[in-house]
């Protein structure tokens, strides 16, 4: 995979990979020895993704009456830390890579970040007439500063009020279909609020609800052309899913007013090397090596949020900022009437 663009797991960004990734040739190392090093590459920047995408829910914990309704234009971005651009990498852990330099443990890069300079390492192979042979290849970069440290997605939301305190939601991005990339990001959430229910609800300056959403990113890229392991239908498939769980507190005053609250994210991503790889054994031989490995992460844990509203008129203007394990900032231009 000469140019995996990144793009299946960076999602919805418009980078161009400046990498030249060799993650293909980690597979005339063994299948296990590039499962290992493409879970360690990939892991921040898919877990910084399942934070960006769950950003901008809500804007407001004053739920829609009936037939309220709003629109929303948003764009998110996780922020990159620089523990996010690298992790240790030890061949203790590796059954047939070493370190060029001859160290056994290095910090490289992760799809996030930059091998400067370039990192070598020496994977062996068995060659079936002349035993046990050796060959050096450029472990793969990532994104490095190209993305400005942020992680984005964007997408476009409506939301509508039901009976008394209910509001249902919706995301999604319209699905981009190219020769080699196609992708779809869909989701649904519920927000109830509890201060509608109560006798001085009109008087009261603040309002309180809770919050469910759910949002799925699927993705596909085909590797035919740009890889650089001869085989037949070579393609990277990746499936996030998340969770959010809010708890929302915010003023209600009729032009600008704040919000926030604390929530917990739960999500997976699964991303499957598929198709078939013809990897060399030597001058003779080469093995045909079908579908060779799914890695995926995992995320979990709570985050705060705080934020601002503008209203004027039908136009409305939010913007918020997220701490959690991949800090995040948000911003969302809303059509609405209640």
């Amino acid at each position: 995979m000469k140019k995996i663009a990144l793009f299946v797991f960076l999602g919805l960004s418009v980078w161009t990979s400046k990498a030249q990734n060799d993650v293909d040739a980690l597979l005339a190392a063994g299948i296990d020895d590039a499962q290992r090093f493409t879970n360690d590459y990939l892991a921040p920047s898919t877990n910084g993704l399942m934070y960006s995408m769950n950003a901008n829910w809500f804007n407001t914990a004053d739920a829609k009456p009936l037939g309220g309704f709003e629109i929303s234009v948003i764009a998110n971005a996780s922020l990159i830390s620089k523990s996010d651009k690298s992790f240790l990498m030890n061949t203790n852990d590796y059954e047939n890579v070493r370190f060029v330099s001859g160290s056994s443990s290095q910090n490289v890069a992760t799809a996030l970040g930059e091998n400067n300079p370039d990192v070598l390492v020496e994977i062996t192979y068995d060659d079936p007439i002349f035993g046990e042979q050796t060959e050096q290849i450029e472990l793969p970069s990532g994104i490095g500063n190209a993305s400005g440290n942020l992680l984005p997605s964007a997408f476009i939301q409506g939301g509508v009020g039901l009976i008394k305190g209910i509001e249902v939601k919706a995301r999604f991005m319209p699905e981009i279909k190219t020769d080699e990339v196609a992708f779809n990001m869909y989701g649904a959430g519920l927000q109830f609020e509890a201060t509608k229910w109560l006798p001085a609800d009109k008087l009261l300056p603040v309002a309180l609800s809770g919050l469910v959403a759910y949002t799925h990113l699927g993705a596909s890229y085909d590797l035919t052309e740009s890889s650089g392991v001869d085989g037949e239908n070579q393609k990277l498939e990746n499936d996030t899913s998340t969770w959010l769980f809010q708890l929302i507190a915010s003023t209600k005053l009729p032009v600008i007013n704040f919000y926030g609250g604390v929530g917990y994210i739960n999500g997976k991503s699964e991303s499957d090397l598929l198709g078939t790889y013809r990897v060399s054994n030597g001058l003779i031989t080469a093995e045909d090596i079908v579908d060779p490995f799914s890695v995926s992460s995992k995320v979990s844990g709570f985050r705060g949020t705080v934020g601002t509203k503008l209203k004027i008129g039908f136009f409305r203007f939010n913007a918020e900022y997220h701490l959690a394990e991949f800090n995040a900032f948000s911003v969302g231009l809303n059509f609405g009437f209640r």
